[in-house]
């Protein structure tokens, strides 16, 4: 059982290595650990968090294309500057965004309430099993050796980052690649999560009152989901020392 004690210190753990902090001075990240959710399916408030995420975006689409929303820019932006093709390997925000005109998908309450609040707030952000952490999560510029597990063909197969990618990782490998890209199986939320942890990714293109309005709304919807929840977090930033 994770408690408060263990949740404070996985989050003041957290790190971003200078080389990152170098590469997007500007990078914030606000983490939330929240322990006590009760699992369950798609309800009737995450569809109508859905589909208010779903109109709001509509309506910033039909003023720009999904490349020119600022913070999807500044994301791209950011991929080029550790050799990743944006074409190619989209950050979470405009891969979610891309799936708005056909409808966001629906998986659990806890998936539906981040990837909604994400896609109103237009912000990356990643939801893992905090329990299947091995650590605490370090942001840090990869050396090619560390592993990264995708799951091929319902088997589970080891990779490694480019040398100098962007990469989330614990003690036992790479729980998120290209910064914000795509998490692993290893430390994913399932119908069984009850305690996660959020990462809120912000570049000089979203300023902190976006962000921490953002960060509020996703803390109150998750208090939602028991009566026993609890929300610790945390605010990071490159330019920390």
């Amino acid at each position: 059982m994770v408690t408060s004690h263990d949740i404070q210190k996985f989050l003041d753990s957290a790190s971003i290595a200078p080389e990152v902090s170098e590469l997007r001075p500007d990078y914030r990240a606000v983490l939330l650990a929240v322990d006590g959710i009760t699992p369950g399916p798609s309800d009737e408030n995450s569809e109508e968090l859905l589909k208010e995420a779903e109109t709001t975006a509509r309506a910033a689409l039909a003023k720009h294309s999904v490349t020119e929303i600022p913070h999807v820019a500044a994301w791209r932006d950011a991929y080029k500057a550790f050799g990743a093709k944006p074409n190619k390997h989209r950050n979470s925000l405009e891969a979610l965004t891309r799936r708005v005109e056909a409808g966001l998908p629906r998986v659990n309450r806890l998936t539906d309430i981040y990837n909604a609040v994400s896609v109103k707030h237009q912000i990356p952000l990643g939801g893992e099993d905090l329990q299947k952490y091995s650590g605490p999560p370090r942001l840090i510029r990869a050396t090619g050796k560390e592993e990264f597990e995708v799951k091929t063909g319902g088997e589970i197969v080891k990779e490694h980052p480019d040398v100098g990618e962007v990469v989330w990782v614990d003690d036992a490998g790479v729980t998120c690649r290209r910064w914000n890209w795509r998490q692993g199986p290893r430390t994913a939320l399932t119908d069984d999560t009850t305690t996660a942890i959020f990462i809120c990714d912000a570049l000089g293109a979203m300023n902190d009152t976006e962000l921490h309005t953002a960060v509020s709304e996703l803390i109150t919807e998750l208090e939602k989901l028991g009566p026993d929840v609890k929300v610790s977090q945390r605010t990071i930033a490159a330019s920390a020392k």
